[in-house]
C-alpha cells in the first residue's frame, strides 16, 4: 500500500471537511436562515457532529500510521494529530452534552450557553489551525 497517498487521502478528507463545514457551510445555514436560527443550529449541530466522527477515524489512522512509522520518538507527526484527537474528544463529549442539557433545560440564550459555545468555537479553531499547520507540514516533508 502506498502509505503517503493514504496519507494524503485522509488529510484532505479529515482537514478538507473541518474547513468546509465550520467556516463555509455553518455561516452559510445562519445567513440563509436567519428567521430560524435553531434549525440552522440543529443543522450545524449534525454537521459538526459528524465531522467529530470523521475527524476521530481519519486522525485515529493517521496517528496509528505516523507512531508505527516514528518507533519510540515523539514527533510533531504524533503530536499534531494526537492533539486534535484530544480537542475533538473534549467538544464532542464533553461540552457538546453540556450545551445539549443547556437546551433541553430551556437554556439556549443564558450566559452559560454562551460561554461554553464560545468554548467549543475556541476549540474549534484551534484545531483548525493545528489542521493547517499539519498539511503545512506534511507538505513540506513530502515536497522533499
Amino acid at each position: 500500500m502506498n502509505w503517503q497517498a493514504l496519507e494524503k487521502v485522509l488529510t484532505v478528507l479529515w482537514i478538507g471537511s473541518l474547513w468546509t463545514i465550520g467556516y463555509l457551510v455553518a455561516p452559510t445555514l445562519f445567513r440563509l436562515l436567519p428567521e430560524n436560527r435553531a434549525l440552522a443550529g440543529a443543522i450545524a449541530g449534525q454537521l459538526f457532529t459528524i465531522e467529530s466522527y470523521l475527524g476521530l477515524a481519519c486522525g485515529g489512522a493517521l496517528l496509528l500510521m505516523a507512531i508505527s512509522q516514528a518507533g519510540r520518538s515523539i514527533t510533531w507527526r504524533i503530536a499534531v494529530p494526537g492533539a486534535m484527537l484530544a480537542l475533538i474528544l473534549l467538544g464532542e463529549f464533553g461540552i457538546r452534552p453540556l450545551l445539549a442539557e443547556l437546551k433541553a433545560q430551556g437554556l439556549s440564550q443564558s450566559a452559560a450557553f454562551s460561554r461554553w459555545h464560545a468554548v467549543s468555537a475556541v476549540l474549534y479553531l484551534a484545531n483548525s489551525l493545528l489542521g493547517l499547520a499539519w498539511v503545512i507540514l506534511t507538505g513540506r516533508r513530502q515536497g522533499r
